[in-house]
């Protein structure tokens, strides 16, 4: 009988971070059932309510990043960053894993340093098509890199390398056989759903540019969907009182079921939102976020647009182009069709499971 393995997963912050690494956890339960994981996190995140919903016992950093708004608040950065490598010392002590994963975010960072001191196999899940900062610092000291895109030799030493894809929530495929559960669960109609998702956290932009279009929504009869995150909810749950055809969340727990709901999504352009595009095969007008390391959502959209995988506009020109995009969208089932059939084939829908099986080897059990 083979030895229990026991796993660190590290990081969150957003969805991007988090849902991935549920899905790799439960690759490795399901290939090593009996496989105890903990997850580090960092305290006031977004992980600390998400990871225990999914089932998974989670631990706290005081860890946050750098600040570029405020730049009195990094004065105590390095501080919390000393106490936190020393904190995740402490828990790797007490719980003796055999490997660590880091997968982005404020935790990932001294979590993974711990291990590498305490000489415990480490890997690096890297999502995007750039390495942050501390994933390359990490490159050259973690066991294995698992990456998403080809190419990323010129930031990890190549013999790391590994490419998996990236880990989508794995309720995600098959989803026409939700799609009548899926139109209850939302109270909707038969006719054209638009899903709207601007990350977890929200996006602005999308969310003013959805707000400006909401009576053209009614006129044409487009049932949406519409994730705000926490910060834009209460302002959207009031504009949408007068309108029918609205369902306001903060936050969407059943994505699976938002998925088989809809026709089409408007989405940012982040590594996992299309990943989950691809996999759920759905027709998306993709809006990235100028606001992030090297512009990387603007060329992950770019990508899509000319494999004509999805409809790219920019940021700085959705408030103007946004509502037209998807009404024009609504009445074309051609076009749908098309961009569904493009983005599917860009699916890598193993992703879970090749980095599980890294982990199970990386453990030497």
């Amino acid at each position: 009988m083979s030895q229990q393995l026991k796993i660190i997963i590290s990081g969150g912050g957003t969805g991007g971070h988090i849902f991935p690494a549920i899905a790799i956890a439960r690759a490795v339960e399901e290939m090593r059932p009996g496989t105890e994981i903990l997850f580090v996190g960092a305290i006031g995140r977004m992980e600390m309510e998400k990871v225990p919903a999914a089932g998974y016992k989670i631990v706290g950093l005081e860890i946050s990043g750098i600040s570029r708004s405020n730049m009195l608040k990094n004065i105590s950065l390095p501080l919390k960053v000393l106490k936190s490598v020393n904190k995740a010392k402490e828990i790797i002590s007490e719980f003796k894993p055999d490997v660590i994963v880091g997968v982005g975010g404020y935790a990932s960072g001294p979590t993974l340093w711990a291990g590498i001191k305490k000489h415990i196999p480490t890997l690096i899940q890297e999502q995007n098509s750039y390495a942050g900062v501390t994933n390359k610092i990490l490159g050259s000291r973690v066991n294995k890199i698992c990456v998403a895109y080809s190419g990323m030799d010129k930031y990890f030493p190549e013999k790391k390398l590994i490419v998996s894809g990236n880990p989508v929530r794995q309720d995600i495929s098959g989803l026409d056989a939700k799609r009548a559960e899926a139109i209850e669960f939302f109270n909707l109609k038969s006719g054209f759903v638009l899903l709207v998702i601007g990350g977890s956290l929200g996006a602005r932009t999308i969310n003013e540019s959805i707000k400006k279009s909401l009576q053209l929504f009614a006129d044409n009869n487009i049932q949406v969907i519409w994730q705000t995150g926490k910060a834009f909810y209460n302002e959207a749950n009031e504009l949408v009182k007068i309108f029918h055809n609205i369902r306001v969340h903060d936050f969407i727990y059943k994505m699976d079921l938002a998925y088989a709901a809809s026709d089409s999504v408007v989405s940012r352009a982040g590594a996992i939102s299309l990943a989950e595009l691809c996999v759920a095969g759905k027709s998306s007008i993709l809006i990235p976020s100028p606001n992030v390391a090297e512009d990387h959502q603007t060329m992950n959209a770019n990508s899509f647009a000319e494999k004509n995988a999805a409809i790219f506009i920019k940021d700085n020109e959705a408030m103007e182009q946004l509502g037209q995009e998807i009404i024009k969208l609504s009445k074309n089932e051609g076009l749908r069709k098309s961009l569904s059939e493009n983005i599917h084939a860009l699916a890598i829908k193993d992703s879970a499971q090749k980095i599980a099986k890294e982990i199970i080897e990386l453990s030497g059990k």
